[in-house]
C-alpha cells in the first residue's frame, strides 16, 4: 500500500494527465495526495499568481478533496528531491516529456530519477482506469527485485504483472545455447518463487518468462504484444546513471515512454 503520493506539477498538459493518474492511485490506496509546483525565481509576482490560479483550476478539476498544494521557489530537481524527503511521501509522480522543456529538462528528469529515494511513476498515457497489464524487466539485481515487489503492491488485485528476463547467450552450438537458456529459466523460476514468498497474499497475478535477444528491443516488442500499460524497471541509482544495465533502460524509457513507467531504486 502507498500512503502518501507527491505529484510534481509543472503546468503542462501532461502534468494534468499525471494528476489524474495520481488521483486514481490515491483513491485505490486510500492515500494522501500532495501537489508540488516549483516556481521559477526569475519570474514576476504576476506570473507566480497566474501559476497559482492555473494550479487551483487543475486541483479543482482533477484532484480529490483534501489534496494539499505546495508552491516553492528554486531549482526544480533540487526542490522536488527535497520535498520527497520532507513530506515523507512513498511515491513520486511526474508527467511524461514528449518534447524538450526548459523547466523540467531531460537533465532534471535524470537527476530526479537517479537520486529519488522513493518509487517514481512517469505518466505518459491518457487513460486513468486502474492498471491491468504491467511488464517488469527482471534480472538478478536487488533493485530489479525491489521494483517487482513495489509494482505488485501498486497494482490492483486482478491485474497482470509479467516479469521478463532477457538473456543473450554466449556463442556456441545450438545445443549449448539452449542449455544456457534452460539454466537461465531455472534460475529465474527459483528467483520468482523466492520473491513471491514475501509478497502480500492478495494482489495481481504474477507470471514470468525468459527470452533470448536484446533487452531494449525485447521490452519494446513485449509492450506492444501485451498491450502493456505500465513498464516496471529497477535503477541501480549509481552516480553514472547510464552505466548500469537497468539504469540505462530506465533513462531510455523515461525519455521515450511508450507507456507509463515505474522506476524503483
Amino acid at each position: 500500500m502507498f500512503n502518501h503520493i507527491l505529484i510534481a506539477h509543472d503546468l503542462r498538459d501532461t502534468a494534468d494527465l499525471a494528476l489524474c493518474r495520481a488521483t486514481q492511485l490515491a483513491k485505490q490506496h486510500n492515500a494522501r495526495l500532495t501537489i508540488l509546483h516549483v516556481l521559477d525565481p526569475s519570474q514576476s509576482s504576476e506570473q507566480h499568481e497566474k501559476a497559482r490560479q492555473a494550479l487551483d483550476r487543475s486541483l479543482t478539476q482533477y484532484a480529490p478533496a483534501g489534496t494539499a498544494l505546495r508552491m516553492l521557489s528554486g531549482k526544480p530537481s533540487e526542490v522536488v528531491l527535497q520535498q520527497v524527503q520532507e513530506t515523507g511521501c512513498d511515491l513520486l509522480v511526474l508527467g511524461g516529456h514528449h518534447q524538450r522543456h526548459d523547466f523540467f529538462s531531460g537533465t532534471s528528469l535524470d537527476r530526479i530519477a537517479r537520486r529519488c529515494t522513493v518509487p517514481l511513476l512517469l505518466v505518459a498515457r491518457n487513460d486513468f482506469a486502474p492498471y491491468q497489464r504491467a511488464l517488469a524487466a527482471i534480472d538478478f539485481s536487488l533493485c530489479a527485485c525491489s521494483a517487482l515487489g513495489q509494482a505488485y503492491r501498486l497494482l490492483p488485485e486482478g491485474a497482470e504483472l509479467h516479469a521478463l528476463h532477457v538473456f543473450e547467450p554466449d556463442k556456441g552450438t545450438p545445443q549449448q545455447v539452449e542449455q544456457q537458456l534452460e539454466t537461465q529459466r531455472g534460475l529465474i523460476d527459483q528467483l520468482l518463487h523466492d520473491e513471491s514468498q514475501s509478497l502480500p497474499p492478495s494482489g495481481p497475478s504474477l507470471s514470468h518468462e525468459v527470452l533470448q535477444g536484446g533487452i531494449l528491443r525485447s521490452l519494446q516488442e513485449q509492450i506492444k504484444t501485451r498491450r502493456g500499460e505500465l513498464l516496471v524497471l529497477g535503477s541501480h541509482g549509481r552516480s553514472a546513471f547510464s552505466q548500469a544495465l537497468l539504469g540505462s533502460l530506465a533513462q531510455h524509457f523515461l525519455h521515450k515512454a511508450p507507456c507509463d513507467v515505474f522506476v524503483v531504486r
